[in-house]
């Protein structure tokens, strides 16, 4: 196949999208698929990167200058090119390709949700909103849509208004090895690194400190779980330090409880913390996938998670649910709620521990990046076969009329 695939320019501060296009990119060439990627190219960025106008120099780069080029390359691409959006964020180029053969990757709608006002905890400013509307008003004229869960094409339906031909899912394949490392070599590998892992274990929590992650939520848990205790877990959370509100709940953690934040850690290393865990944290309040519950889980990590799609369908029936915090809601008392289900996994027997480690090892090999790539391409080329036999009748019935 003859791929291009659109992607978010690297000038951006987040790079889990282009990291994403780079492995489709990578794994599609491994299979023999002629592929390249088109995105912006930082002009106007460059001049301004140092200022306040980075943003909206970035903005003309994106929606001003790159429209030109898709449309001076597109004279010279092949009619049987199927273009690949690796996100529905890129929105504002779809109409670029709309009567192209063209599949969209979709992995969370949260900021158009919160734009919505749906999502309450992350209001959205006037510009945001705008923004946002903009971005749906170009995606939903695709055709053509993959998503990481069933939530994720729920909202895409509800809160996008798609209305697609085709509308798929495919769950995210672990782009690393996971599973279970032997406690002393998983000791060794953390203490190389510079951490000291205690005999009894570890708490974790792992996010990038997004509103959504809800680490004050995690910090209120593990504050009350802490207060209960006469030697807690530590807690490690593979997070930047907490701001806000975050903040005020780790200044509650009293007694002999403490928190380590962590930064930075290799693939390897967080392998090995999630080896060492007793449980993993990790009460979203909301998600596109997840990656975290599957990492743990691979390692044989028991995960305490939100009971709410699309946490509770990815995490599956080995992990334990706690409800979702309200915005409002008393977060002393759902934390303190949230410290008995923990208080609960540690005090599982050893035999139930083993099980339910061996289930959530059993259901994580269900996201296996092999299979996610291939069924991709399986997508890929239905699209294009469906496309060509719509073209060839298009022609039939074109020459009928003359």
């Amino acid at each position: 196949m003859k791929l291009v695939i659109f992607c978010h320019p690297e000038f951006l501060p987040s790079q889990s999208m282009p990291r994403f296009a780079r492995m489709l990119k990578s794994a599609y060439e491994a299979r023999g698929h002629e592929v390249t990627m088109w995105s912006p190219t930082p002009n106007f960025h460059r001049l301004f990167a140092a200022s306040k106008h980075a943003k909206w120099a970035g903005y003309i780069d994106q929606y001003v200058l790159f429209p030109h080029y898709v449309r001076k390359a597109l004279k010279i691409t092949s009619s049987e090119t199927l273009f690949v959006f690796c996100d529905q964020a890129l929105g504002p180029w779809m109409p670029l390709v709309k009567s192209r053969p063209h599949v969209v990757h979709a992995h969370d709608l949260l900021a158009l949700r919160s734009a919505l006002g749906d999502i309450k905890e992350n209001p959205t400013s006037f510009t945001g909103r705008v923004y946002q509307r903009y971005i749906r008003r170009g995606f939903r004229q695709a055709l053509h849509f993959i998503s990481a869960s069933n939530k994720t094409r729920e909202d895409l339906q509800r809160f996008g208004g798609v209305a697609a031909q085709t509308s798929d899912v495919v769950y995210n394949g672990l782009n690393f090895p996971y599973e279970p490392m032997p406690r002393q070599e998983a000791v060794d590998v953390l203490r190389d690194a510079g951490y000291q892992v205690p005999p009894g274990g570890i708490l974790i929590h792992v996010s990038g400190n997004q509103w959504y992650k809800n680490l004050a939520g995690v910090l209120s848990i593990y504050s009350h779980y802490a207060a209960r205790e006469i030697d807690p877990l530590p807690l490690w959370c593979v997070s930047p330090a907490p701001t806000g509100a975050a903040k005020v709940q780790l200044s509650k953690v009293a007694g002999n409880g403490r928190v380590l934040f962590l930064q930075h850690l290799t693939s390897r290393a967080l392998q090995a913390a999630y080896s060492c865990a007793r449980a993993l944290l990790f009460p979203s309040l909301a998600e596109g996938f997840g990656w975290p519950l599957v990492e743990a889980q691979a390692c044989g990590c028991p995960v305490i998670t939100t009971n709410e799609p699309p946490m509770s369908e990815v995490a599956g029936d080995a992990a334990f649910y706690l409800p979702r915090l309200q915005c409002g809601e008393d977060l002393d008392i759902w934390g303190a709620h949230g410290a008995a289900v923990v208080k609960e996994v540690l005090s599982e027997s050893p035999e139930n521990r083993m099980l339910r480690s061996e289930r959530g090892r059993t259901w994580a090999k269900t996201f296996d990046a092999d299979r996610a790539i291939d069924a991709y391409l399986a997508i890929y080329h239905r699209i294009l076969n469906h496309e060509s036999g719509r073209a060839a009748s298009d022609l039939v019935l074109d020459r009928g009329g003359r």
